[in-house]
């Protein structure tokens, strides 16, 4: 991962935050991440503890040193969206982002994965950097839904449904040791999120509110004398 690369000719080193976060996933495999410390992980990439602090605020972090990219890519991508798209497949194709992080290198996603269901400190942390691009999702379609009934509600549920679809087909491809098409697995799921939620089920307009007069005249009673009374019951209200 961290491996020198040659650009144009040139053989460039990896960016310090890639080296260190290589360093720090080759310990915790080895070593397991409890028995793993700060200080082993910078000694290994050869740098001082403020270097990794530099780049990693926590070691958890450094086993997830992709995500605050990816979520920088996902806002963009929202930010960029047609507001004459349809918002729900904008998000489904936000999500399909963080899909190809993992598919981009499946050895290292896969390792990760099993390890984050060993050590109950990652899976809590792994929670709150999914709630993270949850949340990123539900601002976009609450903007996208501000003045529609129930848009707000409407936002967070669809976000949450993204989020379940997304994480069952990338869990069901690494749980498989990286095989087959994850793509595929993903797509299958957010397929239903579409037809669920999509174009087709549109979020109506919230109904405008207006008063209502019920008037009783008796028969014969005169026109004026009616629009009399109509005009002295909305002044009344």
């Amino acid at each position: 991962m961290s491996e020198a690369r040659e650009v144009n000719g040139v053989r460039k080193k990896a960016p310090m935050r890639e080296v260190l976060a290589e360093a720090a996933f080759g310990l915790f495999m080895e070593r397991g991440y409890e028995r793993t410390t700060v200080d082993d992980i910078v000694a290994r990439a050869g740098v001082g503890r403020r270097s990794f602090f530099r780049y990693f605020p926590s070691k958890e972090d450094a086993v997830f040193p992709d995500h605050e990219s990816c979520l920088a890519d996902m806002t963009a991508f929202l930010e960029a969206a047609s507001d004459d798209s349809d918002a729900v497949d904008v998000v489904c194709d936000a999500a399909s982002l963080v899909l190809r992080m993992y598919a981009a290198n499946p050895e290292f996603s896969v390792q990760r994965y099993q390890l984050t269901r060993e050590v109950p400190g990652l899976r809590t942390y792994e929670l709150s950097v999914v709630r993270r691009y949850e949340r990123t999702l539900a601002g976009y379609l609450r903007r996208r839904w501000a003045d529609a009934a129930d848009g707000s509600l409407r936002a967070e549920v669809v976000a949450a449904s993204v989020v379940a679809a997304h994480n069952n087909g990338l869990r069901s491809w690494l749980r498989s040791g990286g095989e087959g098409d994850a793509e595929e697995a993903v797509d299958r799921a957010l397929r239903l999120v579409r037809r669920t939620w999509g174009e087709g089920n549109a979020v109506a307009p919230e109904p405008q509110q207006e008063d209502v007069v019920v008037m009783v005249a008796t028969k014969g009673a005169p026109m004026w004398r009616v629009i009399q009374r109509v005009e002295s019951a909305l002044r009344e209200d």
